[in-house]
């Protein structure tokens, strides 16, 4: 009974996985002046400078927006690892118990 559960938590967490892959998400600073896409399996996927609202020429500048574009960038991954998580677990619990996890 257990192998069988744990096999198949294994093959829905592998599906969760490739799903997740799919899914985009993009963080962006200084009004656009850097976007960084994201899946939700917080693989970085582009940085896109847009020169008219950046100097290129002010290092520091562009490193901060390049932090907060890929933090966010980060945090609305993580946030859909964790509603796809929650999901799965609710799959995976008996009838009547999927509320549990929200």
């Amino acid at each position: 009974m257990f192998d069988n559960l744990m096999g198949d938590m294994q093959s829905k967490q592998k599906e969760m996985i490739e799903k997740l892959s799919q899914l985009e998400v993009s963080g962006e600073a200084g009004d656009g002046a850097v976007i960084v896409t994201a899946n939700a399996n917080k693989e970085i996927l582009n940085i896109h400078i847009d020169q008219n609202k950046t100097s290129l020429k002010d290092v520091e500048e562009l490193e901060d927006l390049f932090l907060i574009a890929v933090n966010r960038a980060l945090e609305k991954a993580g946030n859909e690892q964790e509603k796809a998580s929650k999901s799965l677990m609710n799959e995976m619990l008996p009838p009547g118990l999927g509320g549990l996890f929200g």
